[in-house]
């Protein structure tokens, strides 16, 4: 018998469900304990940060988001088939625990999880619980909150802990900040796995429009999807800028330690990145994630005084070029906003998670 603790993580396929529950795994190997990850085809391209040791199984997700008629029918058969499936696996090798972070691919473990009554949370980033999140909330012996306060069905307490970063952020946790000033800067536009085409619209047009003491001094870190890669790229080299557009940054700490500015969305795992490295930004919600919870990610770090937000319906490259002189051409305020960035963090996020784990742990012996 292996005497090791077990702890199976579910994660859906985006950064914001992945960064989080990688913070999580490093932490609990370092502990000793074993760990599994549950997640799908998508996720699976976010998993080369996570530590070898790290035994990822890879489930089908089944969503009524996609597919026609015939398919949204076998949903339901393919949900069940995969929580069966989840649940012979546990029964041979028993988790200690098994923790949530949401998204279609943590159905199968967190209903296994139910089914065979082993101690179980879900961890919620965004500040409006996800779909799947809803569905297990009352169906858990723990909702971590990363987002404070956060929407919660009625009776049910969530437990405010921060969201995790990986160690690669918490390695530059607080980072000296450089100034603007009259020399070399750089920018950093990260987008998000959604809704990060308005960014490509309208950022490489508002830089190109800079007074031309801050854009010569200026260097671009320009996150695109593959479909706006070309014309980005083509536009900033049109315009004279010194740009790196990828469609993603495996390198996104160091670029954001190296920031003098943060361009946006506000998802939940950027908005803890930008907080525990201490940068100012500029923040777009994404106006079509559910239940406007990008908005509610902003709140705390746009309160603390650390950046502005945009509302997508206001952002305009006019704009934009506005609010990127006005911090760029302000180096006192740029650092106020910076410090005001660290006091909105949450560095001991992952700690407070890993206590509940081992409390919940602890509860079934």
């Amino acid at each position: 018998m292996n005497k090791q603790p077990l702890l199976v993580i579910a994660a859906g396929g985006t950064g914001g469900h992945m960064f989080p529950a990688q913070a999580l795994a490093e932490v609990m190997l370092r502990k000793g304990w074993r760990v599994k990850l549950s997640t799908d085809a998508r996720g699976a391209r976010y998993t080369g940060g996570f530590p070898h040791t790290v035994e990822i199984e890879q489930v089908s997700s089944a969503t009524f988001a996609r597919g026609g008629a015939l398919a949204k029918l076998a949903v339901p058969f393919r949900i069940l088939g995969g929580v069966l499936g989840a649940a012979m696996k546990m029964r041979k090798d028993r988790p200690d625990v098994v923790v949530g972070f949401g998204g279609y691919p943590t159905i199968p473990a967190m209903g296994a999880a139910w089914l065979l009554k082993l101690p179980r949370m879900i961890h919620e980033q965004n500040g409006v619980l996800g779909r799947v999140n809803q569905v297990f909330a009352k169906r858990v012996n723990v909702v971590a909150c990363g987002t404070w306060p956060t929407a919660l069905p009625d009776g049910i307490e969530g437990t405010p802990v921060g969201n995790p970063v990986r160690k690669s952020v918490m390695d530059r946790a607080g980072a000296g900040y450089i100034a603007p000033g009259d020399y070399p800067m750089s920018v950093l536009v990260i987008g998000g796995s959604q809704g990060a085409r308005i960014l490509s619209d309208v950022v490489p047009a508002a830089i190109a429009a800079l007074p031309p003491e801050i854009l010569d001094n200026l260097r671009v870190a320009h996150q695109a999807r593959d479909e706006d890669f070309d014309r980005v790229s083509a536009f900033y080299a049109e315009a004279g800028i010194s740009a790196d557009v990828q469609p993603f940054f495996n390198d996104v700490p160091a670029r954001m330690s190296e920031a003098q500015l943060v361009i946006s969305r506000s998802g939940a795992s950027s908005v803890a990145d930008i907080s525990i490295i201490g940068r100012p930004s500029i923040l777009v919600p994404f106006a079509a994630a559910a239940g406007d919870h990008q908005t509610a990610n902003a709140r705390g770090l746009a309160e603390a005084g650390g950046a502005i937000v945009v509302p997508e319906s206001l952002l305009t490259p006019d704009s934009l070029t506005e609010q990127i002189t006005t911090i760029l051409s302000n180096p006192q305020g740029a650092s106020q906003m910076a410090q005001a960035a660290l006091s909105a963090g949450k560095p001991d996020a992952t700690e407070a998670l890993v206590a509940l784990v081992e409390q919940l742990a602890n509860k079934d012996q």
